[in-house]
């Protein structure tokens, strides 16, 4: 697996942001999607998974079906956040931020590892895992401001996941803001867009 940074502006930056791009996307895609949030003081990191795709199978398959893709996938994410901590960048002043595959792989982080993220976005996504799936995540978000938004007929993601999602961040003690949008296609649309800005601004 590959990763990229993009560099927007010469001076310090004063939080930081994970991008998670989808299945068959790629790094430069969530980088692209970066400048929409027209903040130059985010330093913005980009991993890449191999084959452009974190796990194999849907994220409602079995669990065991996307292993160890699945494990290796978190354990990424979990390095690009210790990688963050180095450079003088803790939790609280860094965003998970994803799209579809990506978002669900940033929510299903940020739920394994619970602790106060700077904020947390999964766009077009939800908690991984078939129904039924046991949701007995440790530790508190600790007010972790996240942004849940999807269509109400996305092909991809049943919007009861999205609710399930709702209810076991904000018993794990995040401040979810969930936006369904009616009829919307499995996209990021410029309301999603500002609220991430909004949420940023407010790490910086």
């Amino acid at each position: 697996m590959a990763e990229q940074a993009a560099a927007a502006a010469p001076r310090p930056r004063r939080a930081a942001a994970v991008l998670l791009h989808g299945r068959g996307a790629d790094s430069e895609g969530m980088l692209a999607l970066a400048q929409e949030f027209g903040q130059d003081d985010i330093a913005y990191v980009a991993p890449e998974a191999a084959g452009r795709s974190w796990y194999p199978y849907s994220f409602l398959a079995p669990l065991e079906q996307n292993e160890p893709h699945l494990s290796d996938a978190l354990d990424m994410v979990g390095a690009a956040m210790s990688r963050l901590a180095r450079e003088g960048y803790p939790p609280e002043r860094v965003a998970l931020i994803g799209f579809s595959q990506g978002g669900c792989l940033a929510l299903e982080y940020a739920a394994r590892n619970a602790e106060r993220y700077g904020a947390v976005a999964g766009l077009s996504a939800g908690l991984i895992g078939p129904p039924g799936t046991p949701r007995d995540y440790k530790g508190s978000l600790a007010g972790t401001p996240v942004f849940l938004g999807c269509s109400d007929v996305d092909g991809h993601i049943p919007l009861a996941r999205v609710h399930e999602s709702r209810d076991v961040l904000g018993k794990l003690g995040a401040e979810v803001d969930e936006r369904i949008y009616p009829r919307m296609g499995h996209t990021v649309n410029a309301d999603e867009v500002a609220a991430v800005t909004v949420l940023l601004k407010r790490i910086v």
